[in-house]
């Protein structure tokens, strides 16, 4: 039987991206993500709602050959943003100064998806022209919605695979929310 190594997150940054460029010409922009796993919940003897726990993942997004993604991280993110990543574990080993043998398991992003609108006046994802190939344009739903009040349009979500090109297909809008895996 073979083996599977996949983890698709949605949290926030803890920490502002970090990035060192190789002398290969690669690169890597690192940085934290903080991911809930349980939800709010009442607790039913006070009545009072708690928060829910939440695990702490590093995360290390790589620029290589003509892959683009560490470039469009620290371009688009920071302390606090919002994003999809799909990606897999590594186990990252080493020995401290004083001998100790260390270890720590952290992901290893292959695709990426911006959930925060942009703060340039566009919408959500990486869109807005430039290297990255999306429209800046409010994304239409497939599916009729029921009528609203006047409320903002939804951020827009692209998302880009391991070679920093939108991994919408080509065409000029990203997927419905049904096509979404969450």
């Amino acid at each position: 039987m073979a083996d599977l190594n996949k983890v698709m997150l949605i949290g926030r940054l803890t920490r502002d991206i970090e990035s060192r460029t190789f002398t290969t010409g690669g690169k890597v922009a690192k940085f934290g993500l903080a991911v809930a796993y349980m939800r709010d919940k009442k607790n039913p003897t006070t009545g009072e709602w708690e928060g829910g726990e939440t695990t702490f993942i590093d995360i290390e997004v790589f620029n290589r050959e003509n892959r683009q993604l560490a470039d469009l991280a620290e371009k688009r993110l920071k302390k606090g943003s919002q994003v999809y990543l799909e990606g897999r574990l590594r186990l990252n080993k080493w020995t401290t100064q004083d001998g100790q043998e260390r270890q720590k398991l952290l992901v290893v992003v292959d695709n990426m998806e911006f959930l925060d609108a942009r703060t340039d006046g566009g919408y959500g994802g990486g869109g807005g022209g430039g290297d990255e190939g999306g429209s800046s344009a409010p994304r239409r739903s497939s599916s009729p919605a029921p009528a609203r009040k006047a409320a903002a349009p939804a951020p827009r979500r692209e998302a880009y695979d391991d070679d920093g090109m939108n991994g919408s297909g080509g065409g000029d809008e990203s997927p419905s929310e049904d096509n979404i895996p969450f």
